[in-house]
């Protein structure tokens, strides 16, 4: 899924490779290899990453389709049954709050208590789902977190090793994201929802249940913006305080009110100097509602997604350099998966939501690796990888951005990284944010090749 990686980078031999790559440096701030001019995303357009488009419209809308199709990780939420079967929602609840195996810590070092696993298992209120349901629909009024058990409690793995990934954070979702509400927990308070592409728990107030036909009406409808910054705000409103300042992510589609009379205000503001467009709200009751807000015209979108150039793939995931590591969207960021999937968005494109399923995707044009391959069969991939492959090892998607020195460059959310210096030494460094790495000489520890932990590489191209 999507996990904390220490990548550990060192200095492999390569010298049955027909061209050895440079020595990589050690620069001043730590991060082998890496000089200024490799966080310059310019550096690495002039470098080949071209204006060609890689997939039109036509080619993405067909790529979309396959992965409804043919990845079960993704649900077609527009394709659920007007009925659910117990034995459905079952799966999809038990999948996700299954009881822990071992055991977990909360953010002041204590072993949590089995009395406090069992309530959270029973919160789950599995023995209440009945033998049939309507199927009901909603959607996300703001970016919210989705939770493997309807609680806020916080939990790790280890008592002593921070408290960045909390094991019971499993996603976000942002404002206009359609679900299909299919259970309650035992208090009421929070819904379990299928999304396209992820099924959990989310607070019962970031949810507005509306009709099916009012909520996928809203996903298609025309003309919209596209955010293509790391993220867009609505402007601010004291008088519709559930719109103002609200947060827009990377990739998210939102409907203009292109219609809106130029003379009226919205919320009490001329919008001249605004987009007009339009939100989803939840009233008292927890209905579906839709009101105007705006969007003000310095921030970052456009009127439908970005070509998907390598150009564009540079500089629409360079956006996000700098970032903090968010495990599972927390703190109001991203994971390594999260993060190819959002700068993939911007052009439309959707992708699984975890490595997990990334990685495997059957609709996606894979190139399988194996304990049955060498590692100079692997170095000869890796020379030949572009600008916006995917590499995946256990628990990690890194993009490529280009070569450089005989070998490929990635940019990637993760915690850190670790190499062995000219004189062997072990360095560790914290990076926990996105940050642009060298790949071939990747370890996996202090001993085996990292590269040889590659099981595959995922291209979204022809």
């Amino acid at each position: 899924m999507k996990q904390s990686i220490l990548i550990a980078v060192a200095v492999s031999s390569l010298a049955a490779c027909a061209s050895a790559p440079r020595e990589p440096e050690i620069p001043a701030h730590g991060v082998i290899g890496v000089t200024e001019a490799h966080l310059d995303p310019e550096f690495w357009v002039r470098r080949g990453a071209g204006s060609r488009l890689v997939l039109d419209e036509a080619a993405i809308d067909a790529q979309n389709a396959k992965l409804i199709q043919l990845d079960k990780s993704v649900h077609d939420i527009a394709a659920l049954p007007r009925t659910l079967a117990a034995a459905d929602v079952r799966a999809w609840v038990e999948d996700m709050s299954e009881r822990p195996a071992n055991t977990l810590y909360d953010e002041q070092g204590h072993a949590v208590e089995a009395s406090t696993i069992d309530a959270l298992v029973a919160s789950a209120n599995v023995a209440a789902i009945p033998a049939t349901q309507t199927t009901r629909y909603g959607m996300v009024v703001r970016r919210s977190d989705l939770r493997t058990f309807p609680t806020r409690l916080r939990v790790f793995r280890e008592p002593d090793a921070g408290t960045d990934i909390d094991r019971f954070q499993e996603d976000a979702l942002f404002t206009g994201t359609p679900v299909a509400i299919v259970h309650e927990s035992s208090d009421g308070e929070w819904l379990f929802v299928v999304s396209p592409r992820y099924a959990a728990w989310i607070s019962r107030n970031d949810v507005a249940q509306g009709s099916r036909e009012e909520v996928l009406g809203y996903t298609r409808k025309e003309p919209y913006v596209v955010v293509t910054g790391t993220r867009a705000h609505t402007v601010f409103t004291p008088e519709r305080p559930e719109v103002s300042e609200l947060q827009l992510e990377m990739g998210q589609r939102v409907p203009v009110l292109s219609d809106w009379p130029a003379e009226k205000p919205v919320n009490g503001q001329h919008p001249y100097t605004s987009h007009v467009i339009e939100l989803p709200v939840r009233a008292a009751d927890g209905s579906l509602h839709f009101t105007p807000a705006l969007l003000p015209r310095t921030a970052e979108v456009a009127a439908d997604y970005l070509p998907l150039t390598r150009a564009n793939l540079i500089r629409q995931s360079f956006k996000f350099l700098g970032e903090r590591y968010g495990w599972g969207h927390s703190y109001n960021s991203r994971d390594c998966s999260g993060f190819v999937s959002e700068v993939y968005r911007s052009f439309g494109v959707q992708l699984p939501r975890n490595t997990r399923d990334q990685g495997v995707s059957p609709a996606l044009n894979r190139i399988e690796l194996t304990a049955d391959d060498d590692h100079e069969k692997r170095l000869a991939v890796l020379r030949e990888l572009q600008v916006g492959d995917l590499i995946y090892i256990p628990g990690h998607v890194m993009m490529v951005i280009g070569q450089d020195g005989g070998g490929p460059y990635v940019i990637h959310d993760t915690t850190g990284m670790t190499y062995r210096d000219a004189d062997g030494t072990i360095t560790r460094v914290h990076l926990n944010g996105v940050s642009v790495t060298p790949v071939l000489p990747l370890l996996d520890g202090k001993e085996t090749s990292r590269v040889d932990r590659i099981y595959s590489i995922q291209r979204i191209r022809h």
